[in-house]
């Protein structure tokens, strides 16, 4: 691609999602899981960065072990003007804290060490209490992991509820859930999820569950938006395809003089997902930002990507299994029921 001038982008450009009570969040983020191979505070670095450039919307976690480094950049931003009123900030309850004892103090950890009075959004992580030590290989497993059982969700879920009550986090949401288990949860919730966080990108669409979100209305959030090239070496398999390299995507990219990754990150953002793309390069960053406030993709350009998808998940989740001899595919109830 050409080499192009990056300037910083007027926030209020940012295309908005709007909730059901009528609050706005940014239709772009910034992840920040890169634990694996970034250091916590360059990570931090990148965030005040991306908020001097106009991003508002930053994609935590607890597990992501960098929460006290982002909470001295989001201080560091808002001395600078930014209002919190206009951030969005994401945390997560990590796999480890599903007991009833953990949930509220897991949660307060996370809001103490971002130094924040409240949070915009707040998920269960994954829906299982089954979890990884940092860096594990494929191989690694709880020695206690088990599966989805719902009324253990609710519990969860519940004080959740709870925590929207009292006024620590203004929404509440999922990540890594499937049809029949938010089919569970929407008929038992007393607050609807906000968003439902999955792994989205031009080779993994989702068509189904993406549908399902929408029509629910669930705002979808798209991780690993162009197909995770730096994800951790345990989520890695020999038939795994690269988006970036796709012919179409390659070809739509050259015309909007754009990298292939950016492409795929509009692409995600037109298609009424909310990408959360990671990087600490400041021109990545800001090429995705900007493309989401640059000329459209036609429709012809929007089917082309459509017809692209090959259903090749990247984060499969083999360190969440609960016994010997599973497939990966059992955490995902491909057959439209909860796997026992």
């Amino acid at each position: 691609m050409a080499d192009i001038l990056l300037n910083e982008v007027n926030p209020d450009l940012v295309p908005k999602r709007r909730l059901p009570n009528g609050d706005e969040m940014p239709a772009i983020g910034l992840g920040t899981f890169g634990n694996d191979s970034v250091d916590a505070q360059t990570i931090a670095d990148a965030v005040y960065d991306a908020a001097m450039s106009g991003y508002r919307h930053f994609d935590c976690a607890a597990v992501y072990g960098n929460e006290k480094e982002i909470g001295c950049a989001l201080q560091k931003v808002m001395a600078a003007g930014i209002k919190r009123e206009d951030l969005w900030i994401t945390s997560k309850l990590w796999n480890d804290k599903h007991k009833d004892s953990d949930v509220v103090p897991a949660f307060r950890q996370s809001l103490d060490d971002l130094q924040l009075d409240y949070l915009d959004l707040y998920l269960i992580h994954w829906p299982f209490p089954n979890f990884h030590p940092p860096h594990c290989d494929v191989t690694s497993r709880s020695k206690d992991a088990m599966p989805y059982i719902h009324d253990d969700y609710m519990r969860i879920w519940r004080h959740l509820e709870r925590l929207v009550r009292i006024g620590l986090v203004r929404h509440i949401g999922t990540s890594n859930m499937t049809i029949p288990k938010l089919q569970l949860l929407l008929r038992d919730a007393e607050i609807k999820p906000a968003v439902n966080e999955m792994e989205l990108h031009p080779h993994f669409q989702q068509p189904e569950l993406f549908k399902f979100v929408t029509d629910n209305g669930i705002i979808p959030i798209a991780y690993s938006p162009v197909g995770s090239p730096a994800r951790p070496e345990r989520d890695r398999t020999p038939e795994d395809t690269v988006d970036i390299e796709d012919p179409v995507i390659i070809e739509i990219a050259s015309k909007y003089n754009i990298h292939p990754a950016t492409l795929a990150v509009k692409w995600s953002q037109q298609r009424g997902s909310v990408p959360i793309p990671f990087s600490v390069k400041r021109r990545n960053y800001l090429a995705n930002l900007q493309s989401v406030i640059s000329e459209p993709l036609t429709a012809e350009e929007m089917s082309r990507i459509a017809a692209i998808d090959k259903n090749c998940r990247l984060i499969k989740g083999q360190v969440f299994l609960w016994k010997d001899g599973q497939e990966w595919i059992d955490l995902w109830d491909l057959n439209g029921e909860i796997t026992k």
